[in-house]
């Protein structure tokens, strides 16, 4: 299959990255969505905030059903942290709603229970549509999954570095994304590596980053690649 139902939005299995994305790049985020780009991930931090910024100002207007997730509590996930990065997230991305909203990562100093309270907080509200955590293990999704429905789980993991084979396999048993970063060792072809990754499971959803829309429609070729 080389569609996933994500966060209630049919994408392609490969997304987008954005973690060197600026405002300059406006005209690239639009290319990419012309050229079928219907996941892009990116995160409150990523560039000093220039990467939510140019994804807002590139969606405005568009009429595809583009999904965009975001992340937040990187360093720390406190509930003044949270709320004032999921704010911010809101007013870059020029939305009143986050279709995906991550943890970014565990805080070591706040209980998980209590970060994932308010994230919950927004998606009450209406702010959030769909939760994810990212940089955990199995037992870290379960206890995240007794707060709120959780529907992706975003790890590092490439051909060369496998360490979270088990948390793709318990994505797949309960029907979760499983959302690679760093999906290219560095190794070999991009896209015969982006297509071991969508043969690994049918849950995987890597999002190679690039600035290069040459390099993007490499990246959308592995969908059609047996590896």
């Amino acid at each position: 299959m080389t569609t996933f139902s994500l966060a209630g939005v049919e994408v392609p299995r490969i997304g987008l990255g954005t973690n060197r994305l600026t405002t300059d790049h406006v005209s690239f985020v639009r290319e990419a969505i012309d050229a079928g780009v219907r996941h892009i991930d990116t995160a409150h931090l990523y560039t000093g905030g220039e990467s939510e910024r140019a994804i807002g100002e590139a969606l405005e207007g568009v009429s595809a059903d583009v999904l965009v997730a975001t992340k937040g509590g990187y360093r720390g996930a406190s509930r003044g942290i949270l709320e004032a990065e999921i704010e911010q997230s809101l007013r870059s991305l020029r939305t009143d709603t986050i279709d995906l909203y991550y943890l970014h990562r565990v805080d070591p100093e706040t209980p998980l229970e209590e970060s994932l309270g308010v994230i919950k907080g927004y998606v009450d509200q209406g702010a959030i549509r769909h939760v994810g955590v990212s940089a955990v293990g199995i037992e870290q999704v379960e206890r995240a999954r007794q707060v709120l429905p959780i529907v992706a789980v975003q790890n590092r993991y490439n051909q060369a570095e496998r360490e979270h084979d088990d948390v793709i396999d318990y994505c797949e048993r309960h029907g979760l994304a499983f959302v690679p970063y760093y999906p290219l060792s560095g190794d070999g072809a991009p896209a015969a590596q982006l297509a071991w990754l969508l043969k690994r499971s049918p849950v995987v959803l890597p999002i190679p980053g690039t600035l290069s829309i040459a390099h993007l429609r490499e990246n959308l070729a592995a969908l059609e690649l047996e590896s």
